[in-house]
């Protein structure tokens, strides 16, 4: 096994288990240009011209959290969504629209020098918010603290090909690779870049309001006012400036009071729409669900009977009423699983197993197995919490006995972790498209690390296992269609071995003030962006 294989059975483990996953498209190919996903007037405000000097005004559905906006360490929702307009990497990732990828802090895509070696030069008077000067060696220094496993950052396993980053000039950098991974370009954006002066200050005061380049300032981070505030950073050169002068978001948990302040005008969009508040926001709002990767899933404990036998598998997913669960519980926000991506996803093919709620196939299955009873522990979030009563009725219909046990995210993943006993289903949501959402990425989250394949799922070690590390590792030096050829063999042996697989996929709704907002654009995941977008206020 290489060096570079050894790597990636490593990728994501310690981010596996990361409480975001359960809270929270980039093109498969490189994406070159200055100014992606350009958005027109048809985001909002008819036409208006941006006031320049406005503040945008919004309300976010998530809690800081505990562990600040540090980007080599930050798990909270809200900071992710709050560094999208302050922090930078070399590329980006739009958070909107088809997810491009586009040169942030680098002046272009990486330049390939061979194989395993790229060169990035910094873009024309690129400045931190403290009018420090973006420096190759800043460059490096971000690397290399996410990569420093003393400060076990979960980040470092986004980028387990990387040997290391290094000055090359006044303006450059040289990335050197440990194998040819053809992702870079997207894989790039997970690392952003920080001043190592402001740094070396002080771990504690960089954590609660980090210095970047991106094209807001953070002023305000919430912790004691509930409010976080941004102003325009005046030294920011890149693609996508701050079109308004200052920006104020709200944090408001609660759904209610969050769609009050929408409608009583006090904030100009919200993220976390309540489904039933949908029709009523329609007459005062614009309000759009936008598909995503986020999915609820079932999980199956491979190790032992029931479910290491794979008909038993399959008769739970053929069992369960997924049309059923997004109409009733999701008002139709969602779609359920064709595929392990979601069928606006750049790789999406229906896979060779589709699960439709077949409940005499799951009956024929479950007589020749024999199987009476389930044991099956689901998360408590809201919105899981409309699906199981449905899923589990499901279950009983084609003559299962349910003990089921619905408990916060933590303690579910704490009754279950290491400990092989303790369930046969569980049924939870993810979403690691926040980070990313090129294929590899998204497989490699559950596909690929001990947490999930061994800790959890007890599948690591099966010949399905093997296969597939060995068709991610393929499809990472591979390009264009036969990268995405293998990929789709994945999908199909997924579908039909599902040791972890979606039941359906979310759309995600935000409400907004389509007058006041210029170019606004909701999107698929958790949070607001306000990315070249702009206020009449």
């Amino acid at each position: 096994m290489t060096k570079m294989q050894t790597s990636r059975r490593r990728f994501l483990g310690a981010v596996g288990a990361m409480g975001l996953a359960a809270g929270v498209a980039a093109t498969v190919s490189a994406c070159g240009g200055d100014n992606p996903n350009k958005q027109g007037s048809s985001g909002g405000s008819g036409g208006a011209k941006a006031n320049k000097e406005g503040t945008i005004k919004a309300a976010i559905s998530y809690e800081l959290g505990t562990n600040g906006y540090d980007p080599m360490t930050t798990t909270s929702a809200l900071a992710l969504a709050a560094n999208w307009h302050t922090l930078e990497g070399l590329t980006e990732v739009m958070p909107t629209g088809d997810r491009e990828v586009y040169a942030a802090l680098a002046k272009d895509m990486p330049r390939q020098i061979n194989p395993t070696t790229y060169e990035v030069e910094l873009r024309d008077g690129a400045k931190f918010h403290d009018g420090s000067d973006v420096t190759p060696e800043d460059v490096a220094f971000s690397f290399e603290r996410v990569m420093d496993p003393a400060n076990e950052s979960l980040y470092v396993n986004f980028i387990p090909f990387i040997d290391r980053v290094e000055p090359a000039g006044d303006k450059k950098v040289k990335i050197v690779l440990n194998e040819p991974f053809a992702l870079l370009n997207e894989r790039l954006s997970t690392v952003k870049i920080v001043p190592k002066a402001a740094v070396e200050k002080g771990k504690d005061a960089f954590d609660a309001n980090p210095v970047g380049s991106g094209p807001y300032k953070m002023t305000d981070n919430g912790g004691s006012s509930n409010t976080v505030k941004f102003e325009r950073n005046e030294y920011y050169t890149g693609p996508l400036p701050a079109n308004a002068a200052a920006m104020n978001w709200e944090i408001i948990p609660d759904e209610s009071t969050r769609t009050n302040a929408l409608t009583s005008s006090k904030v100009q969009a919200i993220d976390s729409v309540p489904y039933l508040s949908i029709n009523s926001l329609k007459s005062k709002s614009t309000v759009e669900s936008v598909q995503g990767f986020g999915l609820l899933f079932a999980m199956f404990n491979n190790g032992q009977k029931p479910f290491s036998e794979l008909k038993n598998r399959q008769g739970v997913m053929h069992a369960f009423q997924i049309d059923k669960v997004i109409e009733t519980a999701f008002l139709g926000n969602a779609a359920a699983a064709t595929c392990f991506v979601h069928d606006t996803h750049p790789t999406y093919k229906r896979a060779s197993v589709v699960y439709n709620g077949d409940a005499e196939k799951a009956k024929q299955l479950f007589s020749e197995t024999g199987l009476k009873n389930i044991r099956m522990l689901a998360t408590d979030h809201d919105w899981v919490r409309k699906a199981t009563p449905i899923l589990k009725e499901s279950l009983e219909n084609v003559g299962i006995n349910v003990d089921f046990t619905e408990s916060k995210s933590a303690d579910v993943y704490n009754t279950i972790d290491g400990k092989p006993d303790a369930f046969d289903l569980v049924v939870a949501p993810g979403d690691p498209s926040v980070f990313g959402n090129d294929a590899d990425l998204l497989m490699r989250w559950w596909y690929a690390t001990d947490v999930w394949t061994d800790n959890r799922m007890h599948w690591k070690g099966t010949d399905t296992y093997k296969t597939v590390q060995s068709l991610l590792d393929k499809a990472a030096s591979q390009t264009g269609d036969a990268q995405v050829k293998t990929w789709h063999q994945i999908y199909d042996l997924l579908s039909e071995q599902v040791p972890l697989y979606p039941l359906l996929h979310r759309k995600v709704p935000t409400a907004w003030n389509d007058e006041s907002l210029v170019d606004f654009k909701p999107i698929s995941l958790t949070g607001l962006s306000f990315l070249d977008v702009g206020t009449t206020k």
